[in-house]
């Protein structure tokens, strides 16, 4: 089954929602399917007698839905590229510092709910510019000197292509064309003044 990582944008108000009440990411990454939010909302433990009275009952108990301003919910799918392009940015399977490291480890997971291969993170407007000023920091053919298919394949960098020849699967132009589509995405929710939900799937 093919992992791919796909990014939101959502306002740091709502990021702050969906941090107190999980279920509701998923109105953030399938907004046109109710099945998976009706699914985690229904799994959410009910409030106690004893928390209603205190005033700790539980957030998802008859939340409403989720409203988006018109510059939310703006999204791009990395594919399987998104991998490849961590470890451009950190020469890591799964660390590397912050900001580089936002595609796997940044920000906040959201919950216990499993979106996937884990729960979704979020990156404030804060952490998502800082996010796209690391990654324009670096140019294309820095970028582009880091490809080093051997130590990918070493490192198990998803998806194991890298050591194809290049005349058959260009991955390093796979990678780039991500890697575009990346830039291009961070420069719209940092124009709009928004964070980013990011969930592989």
């Amino acid at each position: 089954m093919s992992m791919c990582l796909g990014l939101v944008a959502l306002s740091d108000a709502n990021i702050r929602r969906i941090l107190r009440d999980p279920p509701l990411v998923w109105q953030v990454i399938a907004p046109d399917d109710p099945s998976p939010y009706e699914a985690a909302r229904a799994q959410q433990p009910k409030a106690t007698l004893l928390s209603k009275l205190f005033g700790r009952g539980n957030l998802s108990q008859n939340a409403p839905d989720l409203e988006m301003s018109s510059a939310e919910g703006l999204s791009t799918d990395l594919d399987k590229a998104w991998h490849g392009i961590h470890y451009f940015l950190t020469g890591t399977a799964w660390e590397g510092e912050h900001p580089h490291n936002f595609l796997v480890s940044g920000g906040t997971a959201v919950g216990g709910i499993d979106v996937g291969y884990g729960p979704a993170r979020v990156l404030t407007a804060a952490e998502t510019r800082e996010a796209r000023d690391s990654l324009r920091a670096i140019t294309d053919e820095e970028l582009k000197a880091r490809f080093n298919p051997q130590d990918m394949l070493a490192k198990e960098i998803y998806p194991g292509i890298w050591t194809r020849e290049p005349e058959e699967d260009d991955t390093l132009g796979y990678l780039m064309e991500h890697v575009q589509i990346l830039r291009d995405f961070l420069d719209q929710a940092v124009h709009q003044g928004l964070g980013i939900v990011v969930c592989i799937s």
